[in-house]
């Protein structure tokens, strides 16, 4: 009764999460396939309305350039559940093979997968939806790391990484959108290189940078160490072989050491 009387009060009306915010759905869980229905129907409508009256030429560049192009929106922001990536791909193979009439019986000539492939691959150029949704979100990664001066990354960053660690993909805290960005950590650092600052975002063990990538330069000393995933800035506070490293190193594991010394210095 509280929240009616407060409602009558301010003049707004209740609701439930999930709804839809700037065209997205907004929620503090992850959202079903069912609140991105707002996604698949333009593509839908698009598909019932224009694909009857092209050629498979028209159909292709309209599956190119309309409906692969309809989801961006969502994609740069939000990871997109397998079925809903399916839904989509569904409505992009009934333009290309069946038109308006989804109740075809129709077979597809070429499997979507080969479709996707680059001209010169063989394939028409169609965008492939999951490689394109993780290409768009990888950016929020390059906002990250390198601190940005934007809202969230810095929420993020003082709420849950203010003792200097770095996160990774595994066992990190946050919400489901934080977690998804995430799991494209190992991706990102496979395309990335790091330009050391402060050292307080790059991986000693685990990023390139300066070139190198020392977990694979100093492979036995790196089997030795403490913290495999710690920042450059941390380690260089304090690279003491004791606080470091697994003590007693190997002959081969010291030697590394030495040479790290070298480098660092």
């Amino acid at each position: 009764m509280q929240t009616h009387a407060l409602a009558a009060a301010f003049g707004c009306r209740l609701g439930a999460l999930p709804f839809t915010y700037l065209g997205l759905p907004l929620g503090t869980t992850r959202p079903r396939i069912v609140d991105f229905a707002p996604l698949i129907n333009p593509m839908e409508r698009r598909l019932n309305a224009t694909s009857t009256f092209l050629g498979f030429a028209g159909k292709v560049e309209l599956t190119k350039a309309a409906l692969s192009a309809l989801p961006t929106y969502t994609m740069c922001t939000l990871k997109l559940l397998i079925g809903e990536v399916n839904n989509l791909d569904r409505a992009r193979r009934d333009c290309l093979w069946r038109g308006s009439d989804v109740n075809d019986r129709k077979r597809p000539l070429v499997a979507l997968k080969k479709i996707c492939r680059p001209k010169d691959k063989g394939g028409l150029g169609v965008i492939n939806l999951s490689s394109q949704n993780n290409a768009l979100l990888l950016k929020h990664l390059d906002k990250f790391y390198n601190k940005r001066d934007i809202p969230w990354v810095n929420l993020i960053w003082e709420t849950y990484y203010s003792s200097g660690e770095v996160p990774h993909a595994v066992n990190e805290m946050g919400s489901f959108w934080w977690k998804d960005i995430l799991k494209l950590c190992d991706l990102f650092r496979g395309i990335a290189t790091c330009t050391m600052g402060n050292g307080q975002s790059v991986l000693f063990w685990e990023d390139t940078w300066n070139n190198r990538l020392l977990k694979e330069l100093f492979l036995r000393l790196y089997s030795f160490a403490r913290n495999k995933g710690i920042s450059a800035a941390k380690f260089l506070q304090n690279n003491d072989i004791q606080e470091q490293f697994l003590i007693p190193l190997s002959f081969e594991a010291f030697q590394e050491y030495q040479d790290l010394q070298e480098i660092i210095q």
